[in-house]
């Protein structure tokens, strides 16, 4: 078994002072066309952050037992070594790319991932507000483990992913250096992803790297101040109805609809995949126009 350090256990104490300082900043220092703080909707994402620990130990359960049994069955090993690491986190975050994009353009899928999207705030509690479904992730993951990279490296990876990810969850930072912005998520590259407006719709689905989005097309600039949300905003703070409210819109798509093709579409295709291009969508997600042309929200 690696001897590898629980990145977020200790980056929790990094988690707290930074968002102090952002909140601090916020205060001494407000933007008008910054979306800032809200009480109610920190702590909605706090709760629901705090949530997603518990949900995911349930989780990973059944997901630790089907990698341990493919890295028993397959007869490759990846050594564990100081340079075999960083080569395992860049895999890694190329799978996140497939991962999250996935997450985007499949309803079933979009519908854990679109709490991460349903505040329409952007700041360091953002990234808190994390899924409690979050059992969709893994079969992303599973080429890297058949590949012979051992479970605990993986789990250290994608640790390391979430860690940075945090950081990029602000409107305090503007632009970065251009060889930053070119090889790198950023705070100005993830504004762009939790937009909802027009060209800014499913893009940028990288990790820690942004180079995924401009070799395989989702790749957007920040040029307009973004909008933050979805295209159609849920009205609560309630913890659970965030947690559930496109599992709930799927059963009922599901129940209206009359074909099973219909059935269907409604639960794997878009999220605002309609069986009529003039039926108005269904979905509260943001449009994946560009990656699934059937798909508008």
């Amino acid at each position: 078994m690696p001897n590898l350090p629980d990145v977020v256990l200790w980056s929790i104490p990094a988690f707290v002072l930074l968002t102090v300082v952002e909140i601090v900043t916020v205060r001494l220092h407000p933007d008008e066309e910054q979306a800032g703080y809200d009480t109610k909707d920190a702590a909605t994402s706090v709760t629901m952050g705090i949530g997603s620990l518990g949900f995911d130990f349930l989780w990973k359960i059944p997901v630790v037992a089907v990698y341990t049994l493919a890295y028993e069955l397959t007869p490759l090993r990846v050594p564990v070594l100081w340079w075999t690491v960083p080569l395992v986190l860049l895999a890694q975050d190329f799978f996140y790319y497939w991962s999250h994009r996935g997450h985007h353009v499949i309803r079933t899928l979009w519908a854990c991932h679109v709490v991460h999207h349903s505040s329409r705030r952007f700041n360091l509690t953002t990234a808190l507000r994390q899924p409690w479904t979050s059992l969709t992730s893994w079969p992303f993951y599973l080429p890297l483990i058949l590949l012979g990279v051992h479970p605990a490296v993986l789990a250290f990876c994608s640790s390391v992913n979430l860690v940075y990810q945090f950081g990029i969850h602000t409107e305090r930072i503007g632009r970065l250096p251009r060889p930053v912005e070119f090889l790198f998520n950023t705070p100005s590259h993830h504004r762009v992803h939790h937009a909802s407006q027009g060209g800014y719709l499913d893009r940028n689905f990288g990790g820690i790297l942004i180079v995924w989005d401009r070799l395989f097309g989702s790749f957007a600039a920040e040029t307009v101040r973004p909008v933050y949300g979805l295209t159609k905003n849920i009205e609560t703070y309630n913890p659970l109805r965030v947690a559930t409210h496109e599992y709930a819109a799927i059963a009922r798509d599901v129940r209206a609809a009359t074909t099973w093709r219909e059935r269907a579409g409604r639960v794997f295709r878009g999220p605002g995949w309609s069986p009529d291009p003039l039926d108005p969508p269904a979905a509260t997600a943001p449009a994946a126009a560009p990656l699934a042309p059937e798909a508008t929200r």
